[in-house]
């Protein structure tokens, strides 16, 4: 059986656990709120009506893409595309495509943020091979203008940082939303988390702070982790109502034959 992404691709390490999808996922709400197209995200009221559950089902279509055989996660990433063709009929306007690349950069960069965080360092072929995965999906997607090497990702990566991020009145709502969903506890420790994953400027137009409060808990976990118990900490942590989700993230070896179902 072919596979979107091979069995023994450092992709499917990086997104296997759910320890790291949920640091990929911190990173991507905080770098959502500044963009300057999530006003399509606002257009059908989904985003600000459940900021956690849009953002886990960006998130959740991304991992099984990653698992899926290869005609499957193909006909996944066309149904992604005809949802967002959908939404732009409906707006009677189209997408950036910088907006695309956008969501497709964040992927790339917080895989290898998050991993970093949480496990070790990558090697330049690694992230190589992190950012060839993705870009197969926005090729086959069809957005224009993608970078062809890792290089040239680093490059427009600094380029979209700048040009394509704002603090707005989209960005402070959105906030709101995610401190009522969590509640404050759970909300100091998201942007903890996003604290140590997000790039300079975007902490910097979030005002997140310098100094990551919740590094010391990473050593905790990995002692947990290395323990196994973490479990322990993620009840402690983790809001309730996404708890089956989360545990869902974890993928084990003997998964491969799992059906994966696309909404």
């Amino acid at each position: 059986m072919n596979y979107f992404v091979k069995p023994d691709s450092i992709v499917r390490q990086i997104w296997g656990k759910a320890d790291t999808i949920l640091f990929i996922f911190a990173g991507a709400s905080a770098e959502f709120a500044l963009n300057k197209a999530v006003d399509w995200l606002y257009f059908t009221g989904k985003l600000p009506a459940d900021p956690l559950g849009r953002l886990f089902s960006t998130v959740e279509y991304a991992r099984q893409i990653v698992f899926a055989e290869d005609q499957q996660a193909l006909a996944a990433i066309d149904k992604i595309a005809a949802i967002h063709g959908a939404v732009e009929q409906k707006r009677g306007a189209q997408i950036p495509d910088w907006a695309y690349r956008d969501v497709l950069f964040m992927l790339i960069d917080y895989s290898i943020r998050a991993y970093e965080v949480l496990e070790q360092k990558l090697t330049l072929a690694e992230k190589r091979e992190v950012f060839e995965v993705f870009y197969r999906v926005g090729a086959r997607m069809g957005i224009r203008g993608l970078p062809t090497t890792f290089e040239e990702w680093e490059k427009m990566r600094e380029e979209h940082l700048r040009d394509n991020l704002i603090s707005s009145d989209f960005t402070l709502d959105l906030y709101r939303q995610y401190e009522n969903h969590l509640g404050f506890v759970r909300f100091f420790i998201l942007k903890q988390a996003q604290t140590l994953v997000v790039p300079q400027r975007v902490n910097r137009l979030l005002e997140l702070g310098k100094i990551p409060l919740l590094a010391p808990v990473i050593a905790t976990y990995k002692l947990f982790r290395y323990l196994k118990v973490e479990h322990l900490l993620k009840d402690a942590i983790l809001p309730t109502a996404y708890k089956p989700q989360i545990a869902a993230l974890d993928f084990r070896s003997d998964d491969s034959q799992t059906e994966l179902k696309f909404r």
